[in-house]
């Protein structure tokens, strides 16, 4: 049996609803893919640069657990890819479109892990230390605001009932 149809402030069945979602969705895996990809390559260099050595263990600590957050980031970006590829003409986009979105989701969670984790180790490295928490903490809260912040308030304030 199939859920009940939503009104959604526009003329369209729940299929024209899932191809629009899914159109908007891949847009924005789109921009996210590209940073975290982007982020996830120069991650995998750093084990090979001599600076690499001379890092301390709590050091490589956080570089090994950034790169884990960046593969893990990686592969939820890309799994949206993957799940309509694979179910594709099955009938289930709408089920595919929920799906992607929370993959989506926990990849930006964990893109926000892995550029927190970055954030911490070349300011371990770049600095004496000494603000590297401050500084860190302030710009998660950027990207708290920025990511979660503002678009829940948005849709708090403009959506309607």
């Amino acid at each position: 049996m199939s859920e009940p149809a939503r009104r959604t402030g526009r003329d369209e069945s729940e299929e024209e609803r899932a191809d629009r979602m899914w159109t908007e969705l891949i847009q924005e895996v789109r921009v996210a893919q590209t940073g975290v990809q982007i982020l996830f390559g120069f991650l995998l260099t750093v084990v090979f640069q001599q600076k690499y050595a001379e890092l301390s263990h709590t050091d490589k600590t956080i570089y090994i657990v950034t790169v884990v957050l960046g593969a893990s980031a990686t592969g939820a970006l890309i799994g949206p890819v993957s799940l309509h590829r694979l179910v594709a003409g099955r009938r289930v986009k709408p089920q595919a479109v929920r799906l992607a979105a929370r993959l989506t989701s926990v990849g930006l969670f964990l893109l926000l892990a892995t550029m927190t984790a970055s954030l911490v180790l070349i300011l371990r490295v770049a600095t004496d230390g000494s603000l590297v928490t401050w500084v860190v903490a302030v710009v998660v809260v950027w990207y708290l605001v920025c990511w979660y912040g503002l678009p829940l308030w948005s849709r708090r304030r403009h959506t309607t009932r």
